[in-house]
């Protein structure tokens, strides 16, 4: 196997954040599930930026986020998304290679607009999102560059992805790419409501070998076996694939592994104002510590420390230098 050009290749939904702060009866008067993640239309995507209060426009996507994080962690970040040639497009087009990521899909000339994310953050810091994937759930296998993905070591997807049927072939085929050149294929479930959608589909993936290494949170992680047992998921979880981790936001998370299960601590944080990207931050400094050859404890401290950064202000992307806070916290990369 030859040596990787990218530590980490994202692939996943081109999206722009447009956050607002709003209180529990914003949620309610607008028939919205609080922490959770919506699907909407055009329509209701105008509805609702009409009736949210002052706005920050902020590229965003889950893997895109990750993406970002990786590259701030000094790693070698690539990501593969759809955009359209409009004004967020390009928007977000700049904010991602200024970030240090290597990004180069195609944008579409027509058909829906560039997609965003209305993000309401209440005083607890809890987010919830509705999202119009307009021109990212057109991500078709045409869009999957395969030198890239071979020399990527590891290849990630965000679950969200997995709705249009063009973007699960997509993402086959770069599983397959990845596999064929010796790399690993890993999964965010990105959120309970997609697990719901897609649970037989996820446990597919896993269990045919599809995917390395799965992320999870504990709200995903009861969806997929639908049961309130933990222990019981963990068991379920542990026979189904080689490799995952369990998030459990201020308890830190569980790293499931050949060797056993490693409990990492959470990093302690001042005051929680945001916890847009707290998963996505968390998955950059584990994905970066993994293709670096960091034992699993270390991946654990790298990824706690990306989300403890990226929930102590408003937006998904990180504002310090996560390399910096790395070398800090003793977690310095290798390479």
């Amino acid at each position: 196997m030859t040596s990787a050009r990218f530590d980490v290749l994202g692939i996943g939904n081109a999206i722009v954040d447009v956050l607002a702060r709003a209180d529990d009866d914003f949620l309610l008067a607008h028939g919205m599930r609080k922490g959770g993640m919506a699907l909407i239309d055009e329509a209701r995507a105008q509805t609702i930026y009409d009736a949210m209060g002052p706005a920050v426009e902020i590229s965003g996507g889950s893997a895109a986020n990750t993406m970002v994080g990786v590259a701030g962690f000094g790693g070698r970040a690539a990501f593969i998304g759809k955009l359209k040639a409009d004004e967020l497009g390009r928007a977000f087009n700049h904010d991602i290679r200024a970030a240090g990521v290597t990004f180069g899909t195609p944008p579409a000339s027509d058909g829906p607009s560039t997609g965003r994310c209305y993000v309401l953050v209440t005083p607890d810091g809890e987010r919830t999102m509705n999202t119009y994937l307009g021109a990212a759930q057109d991500l078709h296998p045409r869009d999957v560059d395969e030198e890239m993905v071979a020399a990527s070591a590891i290849t990630y997807l965000e679950g969200y992805l997995w709705d249009p049927q063009h973007a699960k072939d997509a993402f086959l085929k770069a599983a397959k790419i990845a596999h064929g050149s010796g790399r690993k294929v890993a999964l965010s479930l990105s959120d309970a409501f997609c697990v719901d959608r897609w649970r037989d589909e996820f446990l597919q993936l896993m269990r045919s070998g599809t995917l390395d290494l799965v992320f999870a949170n504990e709200a995903e992680l009861h969806s997929l076996y639908q049961t309130s047992d933990f222990d019981g998921a963990i068991a379920a979880l542990r026979a189904d694939i080689g490799a995952a981790v369990v998030t459990r936001s201020e308890k830190g998370c569980l790293v499931i592994g050949p060797e056993g299960i490693e409990a990492v601590p959470a990093f302690p944080v001042e005051r929680v104002v945001d916890t847009t990207g707290a998963g996505d931050l968390f998955a950059a400094g584990f994905l970066c510590g993994l293709a670096r050859g960091t034992d699993d404890r270390s991946c654990g401290r790298l990824g706690a420390l990306a989300a403890a950064e990226v929930i102590q202000h408003l937006g998904a992307r990180p504002e310090a230098s996560l390399r910096q806070l790395a070398e800090e916290n003793g977690l310095a990369l290798k390479g």
